[in-house]
């Protein structure tokens, strides 16, 4: 059997010991798993081979943490990441798992965060946002729970209220098609459409008496 002749610590990365057996380098491992380890120590083809397969989920689960660590992301984010980088689906699963116990991953604290982002950057409505959380593989069931509480009302005048503001002197007519336009592709109901709409056609009309050229200028 194979004798562990080195166990040196990787100058790229202090975390990680080079592993070499019979004077040869074989892998680079963990520190904790080096740790258990010792010079003179004889190693199986079995024993290299799960050392082998514990330093790939490692590497796999440090590749998710770094991915991790620029924003929140879905369970389904991180294996599609993971898949990408080929890692093997023999290990993602070990992984995922090793994320959820550590607090890394959470589905109904990522639809959370999503919706409170969309709400204060790019208000959407509820077909929208159901859209974009699937995509990400959210659950149906934490999908609606993070929506029941949304209030699709106001993210709709919101939204409409920055375009509005920037499309100053146009025709009644034009600024509802544009308004409507916007909201539809956001993905709002009708009728919150029609009353968000006509709520900020109301304002402009009370407070600003420039706002509106004549439908017949158009």
């Amino acid at each position: 059997m194979p004798v562990i002749t080195a166990l040196d610590i990787n100058q790229r990365d202090k975390e990680r010991v080079k592993l070499y057996l019979d004077d040869e380098f074989v892998m680079s491992l963990p520190h904790l798993v080096a740790a258990k380890l010792s010079l003179g120590q004889r190693l199986s083809q079995l024993e290299i081979e799960a050392l082998a397969d514990t330093g790939a989920e490692q590497r796999a689960f440090d590749r998710a943490v770094r991915f991790l660590s620029y924003r929140p992301r879905s369970a389904e984010e991180v294996r599609r990441n993971l898949a990408k980088h080929k890692v093997a689906d023999s290990l993602i699963v070990p992984v995922l798992e090793r994320l959820e116990r550590l607090g890394y991953l959470d589905d109904l604290g990522f639809a959370r965060f999503w919706l409170e982002n969309r709400n204060r950057f790019k208000p959407m409505g509820p077909r929208a946002l159901r859209y974009e959380l699937r995509t990400k593989g959210i659950a149906d069931e934490i999908i609606e729970s993070v929506l029941v509480d949304n209030e699709e009302d106001e993210a709709a005048y919101r939204a409409a209220a920055g375009r509005a503001n920037r499309i100053k002197r146009t025709t009644r007519q034009a600024f509802r098609q544009r308004l409507n336009g916007l909201l539809r592709r956001r993905g709002f109901e009708s009728e919150t459409i029609r009353d968000v709409v006509l709520r900020l056609e109301r304002e402009y009309e009370e407070t600003d008496s420039d706002y509106f050229l004549d439908d017949a200028a158009e």
